[in-house]
């Protein structure tokens, strides 16, 4: 008879038996495979022209979720499906800081990162009063504000932990960020020959205005290397500003349990220490103490997208096209009405 499967097993496998633990850790690697398939399939779909414009994020997240749809996955590696939402989550999100140049920020973009603190509590605000206006779902509009304010998926998924937000909830948040910054990102390419300002006033209204990393990018980078190095280093002091308001957020949610005596403990999210250690890494030991050859650093790049590609997949596979419909479009609207109106405001204050 084959075991019941039972949630987070792997996080008690020293109470199993050899035999157990044999099946289980094939269970695990079935799901972390699935995972890993699927993301290689994404992968494949964002070379595709016309794809390639949405990227491996949002097509390895609309597979896995029409997936979810027609042929629900074995129950049987479950288990690894969730490995690969919770664990390579929380990998994904450290190795990320590598993309992070905290010394850079520090010498030439101190500037910057005043209008980059504006943009995240405007982004952030704004979601939650739209979000409340129109009645969509509290804890979704915040994970849209903060990967609008921030840096797209990597925020949600990072804040998403503290603020105790649903699996289903964190990856619906993801799929309309990398969708609408996408379209964004798109659209500020095709406005940029008419715009009346400097070509490096339109790289910072990019950083401090688009949802990832990658959209800044695709956007600066018609304007040539000037202008996309100054929207990347506008983009990376709202990156920076992830770490302070996940603190933030602890505390809000802290207050909130107590408000509402609820025992719940809030975890303290170890893997944010990861993301300082290796931000601090790369800014003053890779270069300075250790020679790190581009190739390899771009290497670990790609690495950790696709291995956040993996989490993000993870977290598609547990979505119900029931929760999109009841739950996505409120807190899309708010998200693309502050969207809107931070472009605006962004480009009129230059």
């Amino acid at each position: 008879m084959a075991q019941p499967y039972v949630k987070e097993t792997y996080k008690t496998t020293s109470e199993l038996t050899s035999k157990q633990k044999t099946t289980f850790f094939l269970r695990m690697l079935g799901g972390i495979g699935f995972t890993f398939f699927i993301a290689l399939l994404g992968l494949g779909l964002s070379k595709i022209s016309g794809f390639d414009r949405v990227g491996p994020l949002a097509c390895s997240i609309i597979i896995a979720i029409i997936c979810r749809q027609i042929w629900d996955y074995p129950e049987k590696i479950r288990v690894g499906i969730e490995f690969s939402a919770k664990k390579l989550l929380r990998y994904a999100i450290v190795l990320y800081g590598l993309k992070l140049n905290i010394a850079v920020i520090f010498n030439q973009g101190m500037p910057l990162l005043l209008r980059d603190i504006g943009t995240v509590v405007f982004a952030i605000v704004f979601t939650l009063l739209i979000a409340k206006w129109i009645k969509a779902d509290f804890l979704l509009s915040l994970l849209l504000g903060v990967g609008t304010g921030i840096c797209g998926a990597a925020a949600i998924a990072a804040v998403s932990p503290i603020v105790k937000s649903k699996e289903e909830d964190t990856a619906i948040g993801v799929g309309i960020i990398a969708l609408t910054g996408t379209i964004f990102s798109l659209l500020y390419t095709v406005i940029r020959p008419f715009l009346p300002i400097s070509s490096i006033e339109y790289g910072i209204w990019s950083g401090v205005s688009l949802h990832e990393i990658a959209h800044v990018a695709l956007a600066a980078a018609p304007g040539g290397e000037d202008v996309l190095a100054i929207a990347l280093l506008a983009k990376l002091g709202r990156v920076f500003l992830l770490v302070p308001l996940c603190f933030i957020l602890m505390y809000w949610m802290k207050k909130r349990t107590l408000n509402k005596s609820d025992k719940t403990k809030i975890d303290f999210p170890w893997f944010l220490i990861g993301f300082i250690i290796m931000s601090l890494f790369g800014s003053y030991i890779v270069g300075n103490y250790i020679n790190v050859p581009t190739s390899v650093m771009e290497g670990i790049s790609n690495s950790t997208s696709f291995i956040l590609t993996m989490a993000m997949v993870g977290l598609g596979l547990n979505v119900s096209f029931q929760a999109l419909r009841t739950k996505a479009l409120r807190p899309l609207i708010a998200m693309t009405i502050t969207s809107i109106l931070l472009s605006v405001v962004s480009y009129f204050t230059l």
